[in-house]
């Protein structure tokens, strides 16, 4: 979710964090030992053994007397996790049948009008509102859960599908009473969190599935809460509150805490939902990039994958910069960021008479009837970075009964209001810097405050600074809805290209992820800040982690419409049914640039659940193209083992190729000339090949080919393709033929299959580097 700092210390802001989570090597101060996961090649297991755990407690054993296991994996991944000597862990590489050995890694967090955003109000009639929709179990890793949220009541709910395998475990503050017929099961893991950081103090949090962060109690909230009437946050965004998949049941994982999100708890709560039975899987957290049988969050979806579960992550939201994507794995439904078209206006207005439009939930005393007096915090403070009103950074005396302005950036937003009103200040103006351009995101401050983009604070801070006598005030204009255009794509919302796969196009479709409503912890408010003793039943907030949720909710849609259907077919129906133009025929806009947005801003498109029901046909993908994918980027036997926990070994009479693999989107990557130069003459061809499988009626399609430049020709054959009954398979061949460009160049385009009911779209992106 978009940084919000936590009354315990989670930092959600959207620059740096994101919730894609950047991973980090994690080490414990005394360096003596760390905690490593441990994959074990379980087809190579002596036959003295009877069991897997027993060889892997001898194998442990072999090289430390006095290691013992965190946990055991048995699903996701084949193998265990401990804390070992550098020494020890060398030793035990070298051990029969160990695969690989992974050091922990520290993940965090990426921080209601959508239904009707999505038409998901007008089409209820559309999706299963009896049993199939009631046996869809959406699995959540995150915070833990409130469960005495109004969004977890079971009203209308029949028994516990049969298929449930999980249990509500208690701890801190939670009973399996707790659980019921929607909240369904709950369970927490703190193994690896405790081990690396010592015990969860039960003062600060809850050692339990109970969710005293509010970020956990959104996302489950998002994707499959019940409808509530009349919710909102202090009267924001007032109306029913409704998951995406309001029938769907919900199953938490408590795998974060105050100091992060671990790698060996996060695979054991993978491994654990497998055994319960989930459906669908959603992770609004990320690991930084590295190669897929490095990432746990990759490793344990592909074992989530084998067994049919869609898994639906967060994108990041270290947008707008290039190359900074989280969860790119294929095997993974990528989820990037949008706007609704509702908006919070808090309108700035000087005392030369200008207005300035901006954002802010907050909700409390209105300010004086007048103009008051205005400073700009690098003015009031002696710290090199005043401005940005640090904690203890401002001096009473200059800002007592003023409105403060404050630039964007470092600390959390309402962090810095909090700041202003502890050094007296009435009121606040936060200003966006370069590095968040337009991109307003509204804040329950805990004064009165508002937001403003970059352009309206540069105009101000002129007038603050030209004035010898500046006045302003800050006028609240509650919930608006019908903005226009909507949606954009969210600044924050993290963007391609793949740094780990290139010719994999992500993210793979946006959803809306700015200004959410929804359910919220008890334990804290809605700024998450110490200060704030304000207690709400829902929360407003943003980020790729309010995003990935909606999708996580809408595949549950699919997959009890369609119950037969793969995660490939689900992702896929996702995808090409996606949208890229406005009503009026203009392309999605990109908030950080003002411009159009392209697919590596917003991959497949804005989801659109109602044309994702019926896709007419799929891009399909079984365990064997993923294992050939793997083949085809060249990864060795030992590391396609980690993913796959069998012996697999390609075929080296086999030509493998990636553009074979029957991804619904088309990334072309080319080497750009030697020098400065292109357009020497010389031109690439290269052909991708893909199958769709008819998911509907019999039909005829034909395709549609569009391209942003003469530069890349591209052609496919055969032109239409017809199919006589379902499931029925048809194959064709693309073939780009790409002149000769310089570096960094992209050319975007689209295909499109079509019966004259149905759209399959797939964007194109050609990429010299």
């Amino acid at each position: 979710m978009v940084k919000r700092m936590q009354g315990f210390g989670f930092l959600f802001t959207v620059l740096g964090l994101c919730l894609a989570f950047v991973a980090v090597a994690v080490e414990r101060s005394d360096e003596e030992r760390k905690t490593y996961i441990v994959h074990m090649a379980t087809s190579q297991m002596p036959e003295s053994f009877q069991e897997h755990a027993h060889w892997y407690d001898s194998s442990l054993k072999s090289v430390s007397e006095s290691a013992e296991m965190l946990y055991k994996y048995s699903n996701v991944v084949h193998g265990f996790s401990t804390r070992l000597t550098a020494e020890e862990a060398r030793l035990l590489q070298g051990r029969p049948g160990i695969l690989s050995i992974a050091e922990e890694t520290r993940y965090e967090l990426h921080t209601t009008r959508t239904p009707e955003f999505l038409g998901l109000d007008k089409s209820a009639d559309l999706f299963p509102e009896s049993e199939s929709a009631s046996e869809v179990i959406i699995g959540v890793l995150d915070t833990g859960v409130w469960p005495e949220s109004k969004s977890f009541d079971e009203t209308g709910l029949g028994p516990v599908p049969d298929s449930w395998k999980g249990e509500c475990e208690t701890g801190t503050n939670f009973n399996s009473s707790n659980c019921n017929r929607k909240l369904i099961g709950a369970r927490f893991f703190s193994k690896g969190y405790e081990a690396t950081l010592g015990p969860i103090d039960e003062s600060k949090e809850s050692k339990s599935p109970r969710d005293d962060d509010g970020h956990g109690t959104h996302t489950a909230t998002t994707a499959a809460g019940s409808v509530v009437a009349g919710a909102s946050l202090l009267g924001f965004a007032e109306g029913t509150a409704r998951g995406m998949a309001t029938r769907a049941r919900i199953a938490a994982y408590k795998v974060c805490w105050i100091g992060g999100c671990f790698s060996t708890d996060i695979l054991a709560a993978l491994d654990k939902s497998v055994e319960d039975n989930v459906d669908i899987l959603s992770l609004s957290l990320g690991g930084g990039m590295s190669d897929y049988y490095r990432d746990s969050v990759a490793v344990g979806a592909f074992g989530a994958m084998e067994k049919g579960i869609l898994v639906s992550c967060s994108a990041g939201n270290a947008g707008p910069s290039s190359f900074s994507l989280s969860n790119v794995a294929p095997w993974i439904t990528t989820v990037g960021a949008g706007t609704l078209d509702r908006d919070f206006p808090a309108f700035v207005t000087l005392g030369n008479g200008k207005n300035y439009s901006g954002v802010s939930l907050y909700k409390g005393n209105d300010l004086p009837g007048k103009l008051l007096s205005f400073v700009y915090a690098g003015n009031a403070s002696s710290a090199p970075n005043g401005n940005l009103c640090m904690t203890n950074t401002l001096i009473p005396e200059k800002v007592a009964g003023k409105i403060v302005m404050c630039d964007r950036g470092v600390n959390p937003r309402v962090q810095k209001g909090s700041v202003v009103k502890a050094a007296g200040g009435i009121g606040m103006v936060l200003a966006n810097t370069a590095s968040n351009g337009e991109e307003l995101v509204a804040d329950a401050h805990l004064l009165p405050a508002t937001a403003v983009g970059q352009k309206s604070g540069d105009a101000i801070k002129s007038y603050l600074f030209s004035d010898s006598d500046p006045t302003v005030t800050i006028l609240f204009e509650g919930t608006k809805v019908g903005i226009q255009p909507s949606p954009v794509v969210a600044a924050f919302s993290s963007r391609g290209p793949n740094s780990i796969t290139a010719d994999i196009l992500k993210p793979d479709l946006i959803a809306p992820g700015v200004n959410i409503l929804a359910g919220w912890s008890g334990s804290v408010g809605p700024t998450g800040l110490p200060t704030d003793k304000r207690r709400v039943d829902f929360n407003i907030i943003s980020g790729t982690s309010m995003s990935c949720p909606h999708v996580s909710g809408l595949g549950g849609l699919l997959k009890a419409a369609h119950p037969d259907w793969s995660p490939a077919a689900i992702r896929s129906a996702l995808m090409t049914t996606a949208y890229t133009n406005y009503k009026n025929g203009q392309k999605i806009q990109d908030l950080a640039t003002g411009k159009p947005s392209t697919p590596f801003d917003h991959g497949s498109g804005h989801v659109d659940p109602v044309s994702a029901l019926e896709p007419g046909l799929v891009y399909d993908l079984t365990v064997d193209d993923y294992l050939n994918f793997l083949c085809a980027i060249n990864y060795s036997a030992p590391q396609i083992s980690v993913l796959a926990k069998k012996n697999f070994t390609c075929d080296a009479d086999k030509k493998y190729s990636v553009a074979d693999f029957n991804y619904p989107s088309f990334s072309v990557p080319l080497e750009a000339p030697l020098g400065r130069g292109g357009g020497d003459g010389a031109s690439t061809v290269v052909k991708h090949t893909r199958t769709l499988t008819n998911v509907g009626s019999a039909s005829t399609y034909k395709v549609s080919i569009s391209s942003e430049s003469e530069s890349v020709k591209i052609s496919v054959e055969p032109g239409s393709l017809s199919f006589s009954e379902l499931n029925e398979k048809k194959s064709y061949t693309v073939t780009f033929t790409a002149a000769s460009m310089p570096s960094n160049t992209n050319v975007f385009g689209r295909i499109e299959w079509s019966d004259g009911k149905h759209v399959v779209g797939s964007p194109i992106v050609v990429s010299w580097t």
